[in-house]
C-alpha cells in the first residue's frame, strides 16, 4: 500500500499496514492546518467529542477547525497507533502550538478512538486531551 493514499482508499476491516497508513495520513491532513483538507477523511455526518465539545456534521467540523488554528499557531502534530480492530482505530498524539493570544508555547497529549463506515471514512471521533506550557526551547517539533 503506498503512503499517499487517500483517506477513502483505506478501507476497514483493517491491518496493522493500514490502520498505520490511516494515522499517517490523518497526521499529514491535520498538520496542512486547511479544514478543507481534513474534511476529506469524514463522513458528512461525522460525529465528534473534541474535550467538552459535542457536534457533527462537516458544517460544525469545518467551523471548529477554524476556531482551533486561529488560536493554536505554528501548529505541528504526529499521532501513534495504539491499537486498531475491524473499523476502529485508537490513536495516540501528541501535538505544540503557540497560543495566539498569549504567545506561549503549548504541548497537548491525548487519545483519539475513530470509527469508520464501510467507505473508508470516519463516522466517529471521540477525543481526550491536556495541555500544559513549554519554553520555546523545549520544542520537539518544528
Amino acid at each position: 500500500m503506498e503512503k499517499t493514499e487517500k483517506h477513502s482508499t483505506i478501507k476497514p476491516p483493517f491491518t496493522e499496514d493500514s490502520a498505520y497508513l490511516k494515522v499517517k495520513n490523518a497526521e499529514r491532513a491535520w498538520n496542512t492546518r486547511d479544514p478543507e483538507i481534513v474534511l476529506k477523511g469524514y463522513s458528512v455526518d461525522c460525529q465528534w467529542r473534541n474535550r467538552i465539545e459535542f457536534f457533527s456534521g462537516h458544517k460544525a467540523i469545518k467551523q471548529f477547525l477554524k476556531r482551533k488554528w486561529e488560536k493554536e499557531l505554528d501548529y505541528k502534530l504526529e499521532k501513534e497507533l495504539w491499537a486498531y480492530t475491524a473499523n476502529r482505530i485508537s490513536v495516540r498524539f501528541e501535538y505544540e502550538w503557540k497560543d495566539a493570544q498569549t504567545e506561549q508555547w503549548m504541548r497537548t497529549h491525548g487519545n483519539e478512538h475513530w470509527e469508520f463506515d464501510e467507505d473508508g471514512l470516519m463516522k466517529r471521533r471521540d477525543m481526550s486531551a491536556n495541555d500544559y506550557p513549554i519554553q520555546e526551547s523545549e520544542r520537539k517539533f518544528r
